[in-house]
């Protein structure tokens, strides 16, 4: 192994705990998404933990450089700046969860290797290698490139308000790097399909069941047609799937259904595909006579494809993660994230920089402690070979 590989290492297996205190504290931070749809209420007491946790955040990330916050309606996002020299990097992270305020009853467990507790995986535990990777940068005297970092409070749904600063900063930038957890071989993300989602209303007529059935128009009969509809715009062979994963309708077991709701999810590796989906959905007629349906919604992440400056960039990781001692590969993944937004900018994104672990969205949400050392170590020499990107 060459020298300077064995001695990042050493570096971060040395500050391994002081990282692992900061972890545990964040993850003891419960930060569900707030969405601008939720109740007032609600949104008054998701607001309160994002906001905390947001509090402790600027204060660790101030020792990096300086510390802007943004208030958005889904909480605050924060923006770090850094100087250093040759490109601009931005670098992406998120301290949303999806996990419900209360429902982990231990936010952090040990159990060998594994590290349990909400959002530890996705994605705090890659959020905080970006201060372990640049307090070591500094500590060895070795250079990095200009970084804007930013830290968001809504990826979990959809980036809803942060998504016009992502696309701001992305036009400044050289290269971006997100640190969403890699594929759980330890993959690196190159790809990732495009998300959309469709909201989609049936309005129908209210009738007795039983007397006059033939005066009603059933709208959980016309949502019926829709779902069959969306599904047929599925393309399996080329990835394009059509989820409607959420339906409701009508009141009562005696009436013909006056009203249908139902929520639909596409993804689809490119944009051809996806735009195909959503012209298709969006040119929909009704099937039973007198219904209404109005089909909102879209796609609200563009696919991130690859491109030869992204692949360039994997392949300079790659060689990085080789000198110290292991391998990843180009993953390709059906979830989306806010390199999505990057990379259809035109800026060069590489995805999958965390911890490795497991449990995503789960009550078995978990990082792989071995896995800390040597991928803290890979965003280092990484964010260090990037000065001389071009």
């Amino acid at each position: 192994m060459p020298r300077v590989a064995a001695d990042t290492l050493a570096d971060f297996q040395a500050t391994l705990p002081a990282y692992l205190a900061d972890l545990k504290t964040l993850v003891g931070f419960e930060t569900p998404s707030c969405s601008a749809r939720l109740k007032k209420e609600q949104r008054a007491e998701c607001l309160k933990s994002l906001r905390a946790a947001a509090a402790w955040l600027e204060g660790r990330f101030a020792l990096l450089g300086r510390v802007e916050r943004i208030e958005l309606v889904t909480g605050p996002l924060l923006k770090v700046t850094r100087r250093g020299r040759g490109p601009n990097v931005l670098l992406l992270a998120h301290y949303d969860t999806v996990h419900p305020k209360g429902s982990w009853k231990q936010l952090w467990r040990e159990e060998g290797d594994r590290i349990y507790g909400p959002g530890i995986y996705d994605m705090k535990g890659g959020l905080l290698f970006i201060p372990w990777a640049v307090r070591n940068l500094i500590a060895a005297g070795l250079e990095h490139p200009h970084l804007t970092i930013l830290l968001t409070p809504d990826e979990e749904i959809g980036s809803e308000a942060s998504r016009e600063v992502i696309l701001q900063e992305a036009t400044l930038a050289d290269a971006a790097l997100v640190l969403e957890a890699p594929t759980k071989n330890g993959d690196l993300k190159v790809a990732r399909k495009g998300v959309g989602l469709f909201r989609v209303h049936v309005k129908g007529k209210a009738a007795h069941q039983g007397v006059e059935p033939e005066k009603g128009v059933n709208a959980v009969v016309e949502a019926a047609h829709f779902v069959l509809y969306a599904k047929a715009q599925e393309d399996l062979e080329k990835g394009t799937t059509v989820g409607p994963n959420v339906i409701e309708g009508g009141f009562a077991a005696n009436v013909v259904a006056p009203e249908a709701d139902l929520l639909v999810d596409l993804r689809a590796w490119n944009l051809e595909e996806a735009r195909r989906v959503e012209e298709a959905l969006a040119d929909y007629r009704p099937q039973v006579p007198g219904a209404r349906v109005k089909v909102e919604g879209g796609l609200n992440r563009p696919p991130m494809e690859p491109t030869p400056d992204s692949m360039r960039l994997f392949e300079l990781a790659r060689e990085e993660a080789r000198a110290l001692g292991f391998d990843v590969g180009p993953g390709r993944v059906g979830g989306g994230s806010d390199g999505n937004f990057t990379q259809a900018k035109g800026v060069p994104t590489l995805d999958g920089l965390g911890p490795r672990g497991g449990g995503a969205h789960q009550p078995t949400e978990h990082i792989l402690k071995s896995s800390l050392v040597p991928r803290g170590a890979l965003l280092a020499r990484l964010l260090h070979r990037l000065v001389d990107w071009r």
